[in-house]
């Protein structure tokens, strides 16, 4: 009677650990939920329109030993002043950067290109000289001073102008243009705010400080953003909603089309301080931004062209 009640206990605790096992394997085995960095989704709401992709008569110049990779410089030939206002573009084709100077008057741009990732744009620009570099190499090549100093980045490129920023050159920044690019960390690391992390403020310190002089009008600041969400890290739009309820801006919800078909869904403006909200989470809407960007440099309030002679 004894044995057979041991048996039983050991039969039953043997039958408890297994099926401890199978769920925790299939817990385990569970498929992880698919981040969005943008999302694979394929829609045809939007145009997606793309600026032209040839190339424009003027300087043009590459640079192989400034950066890592090869630097492109371009001014268009039908800039007449005394003077340029000088355009540092990271992330993207040096086409559309092109294009985008062409159709404002009085740019040169520079456009750096260093690959993936925003860590491989913020290390080389830690080191002041590698911008003082660039603006030097600027003026000699197109012969004419700089008037003022424009940084514009789409996606990863936001890496670069974060390190500038936390630099002694964010002095001599007049103005910025992210393109759907702005990100930071959760706390913890990889945390969603909806599974209750929080932004990594210090990743938004060098872009709250730069915002809150152009709500001052001493510089300009103009943010777009998408709806794409990487899932890891914190999306444009939670950094975007992060420094509206920080600097205290009043965010207006706007139906209204935007450059190349874009649709545009709200706009907190300030100051000199402009963030715009477009739809959109898959990865032609991201690509978007860029294609825009001879858009969002007509917004910008430039100093005045000198045609002197």
């Amino acid at each position: 009677m004894e044995r057979g009640y041991w048996q039983m206990i050991k039969k039953g605790l043997l039958l408890s650990f297994l099926a401890f096992i199978h769920i925790d394997v299939s817990a385990r085995q569970q498929p992880k939920i698919a981040s969005q960095n943008p999302s694979p989704m394929i829609e045809n709401i939007r145009p997606h329109n793309r600026v032209s992709d040839v190339s424009i008569t003027g300087i043009h110049e590459e640079w192989p030993n400034l950066l890592p990779k090869t630097v492109h410089f371009f001014c268009p030939e039908n800039t007449e002043s005394d003077s340029i206002n000088l355009l540092i573009h990271f992330h993207g084709s040096q086409n559309v950067v092109n294009f985008a100077i062409s159709q404002n008057s009085g740019w040169a741009a520079i456009t750096v290109n260093l690959g993936s990732g925003s860590s491989v744009y913020a290390r080389p620009f830690s080191d002041d000289r590698t911008l003082d570099k660039l603006i030097e190499t600027a003026s000699k090549t197109s012969k004419k001073p700089i008037r003022a100093i424009y940084l514009s980045g789409w996606s990863a490129g936001y890496g670069a102008i974060r390190s500038i920023l936390r630099s002694e050159n964010k002095h001599t920044i007049n103005g910025i243009i992210l393109l759907d690019g702005m990100h930071a960390g959760y706390i913890p690391k990889g945390t969603p705010l909806a599974d209750g992390g929080k932004i990594d403020r210090n990743d938004l310190s060098p872009f709250m400080h730069f915002a809150k002089s152009s709500l001052e009008g001493k510089t300009q600041f103009i943010f777009t953003h998408s709806e794409v969400f990487p899932g890891t890290y914190a999306s444009t739009t939670e950094c975007a909603d992060y420094l509206t309820k920080a600097l205290g801006l009043d965010l207006q919800p706007l139906l209204a089309e935007g450059p190349l078909g874009m649709q545009q869904l709200a706009k907190a403006s300030k100051g000199n301080l402009s963030i715009i909200a477009y739809a959109g989470n898959s990865a032609p809407d991201h690509v978007d931004h860029l294609h825009a960007l001879y858009w969002f440099l007509g917004l910008l309030k430039c100093p005045p062209l000198s045609t002197d002679r």
